[in-house]
């Protein structure tokens, strides 16, 4: 269905060269790291015969818009379960996945956080009979083997940026890494910092051979990054919140180096790195990769809700 032939756009700032893997151009709306995430998961679906796929994600989600492309693409029924209620009119996002025939089944939150049950998963087999389930974001074992793809094992960058909200793509990354690159996850989820210890469980389950270690927020308080980690400190207050500074600086990023970023991931993901190289916890000769994982597709409805003019036309 889609070709990944990668593109990297080299950036240079305060004398730092940068090259940013383009996840973003493979396509608008299948692309990024969600088409790493859901390759495999579709792959298996059909060994398993089945024609349904159903999925998990809130009214903006990225996950929710790939899917919904990437079943249409391949003849499969897709179905998603949305965090929230309906409202009278459909967001960007959803109004796209409509018309590439998704269904919705809207549920409170509540509701929602007991997804993973097997009292939920067994509401919906009786309700939408037999299917194949991906977990919110494409976060399962399907998930993090595609993304292990991301990489090409002759790159020799020795620092790899990725914004991180399941951490599925993270994993999939660092499990593909040689030892001496290091992997370092913005989150963009706020509160206490759980991801590297989820994070590392998941690797022990997938890839029990591998001996990982990922540190969290305290890798950021060194002198310099040296290790392995994922840090919530550039969450600005979580997920989907921006503040002044982070639109002002998506704005300007866009208009010096002519590449779009998303609200959610990207903007933030790029701002940590400029933010760290300004405080000099990157070595000066260090070769960086920043992944750019797309989600482009949010922005018009992202801007939409909280008035926002975009800069990159």
């Amino acid at each position: 269905m889609i070709q990944y032939h990668p593109v990297i756009t080299r950036l240079n700032y305060h004398d730092l060269n940068m090259d940013v893997l383009r996840l973003d151009l493979i396509d608008q709306v299948v692309g990024g790291n969600k088409w790493f995430k859901l390759k495999k998961n579709i792959k298996k679906a059909r060994q398993d015969e089945q024609r349904t796929i159903i999925t998990f994600g809130g009214p903006y989600s990225n996950h929710i818009a790939a899917t919904a492309a990437a079943c249409r693409s391949l003849k499969l029924n897709s179905i998603a379960v949305i965090r929230g209620e309906q409202t009278p009119v459909l967001n960007p996002t959803l109004q796209a996945a409509k018309e590439k025939g998704m269904q919705f089944y809207f549920v409170d939150r509540e509701t929602y956080s007991t997804k993973e049950s097997l009292e939920f998963k067994k509401h919906l087999n009786q309700k939408f009979g037999p299917h194949y389930l991906i977990p919110e974001g494409g976060n399962n074992k399907e998930g993090v083997l595609g993304c292990t793809e991301i990489l090409k094992p002759e790159w020799e960058n020795d620092l790899v940026f990725c914004a991180c909200g399941t951490a599925a793509t993270y994993a999939g990354i660092v499990a593909s890494c040689k030892p001496d690159q290091k992997v370092i996850g913005i989150s963009v989820l706020k509160g206490e910092n759980k991801l590297p210890e989820e994070t590392l469980e998941k690797l022990k389950t997938i890839f029990p051979e591998k001996n990982i270690l990922i540190h969290g927020n305290e890798e950021l308080n060194k002198l310099q990054i040296e290790n392995n980690c994922i840090s919530n400190k550039y969450c600005f207050n979580g997920y989907a919140k921006m503040d002044k500074k982070l639109v002002e600086f998506k704005n300007n990023f866009e208009n010096e180096f002519n590449i779009p970023l998303d609200h959610i991931y990207t903007a933030k993901l790029f701002y940590a790195v400029f933010d760290l190289i300004n405080l000099k916890k990157i070595k000066p000769w260090s070769k960086i990769l920043i992944v750019h994982s797309g989600g482009l597709q949010g922005n018009k409805g992202f801007e939409a809700r909280y008035n926002l003019k975009s800069s990159f036309l």
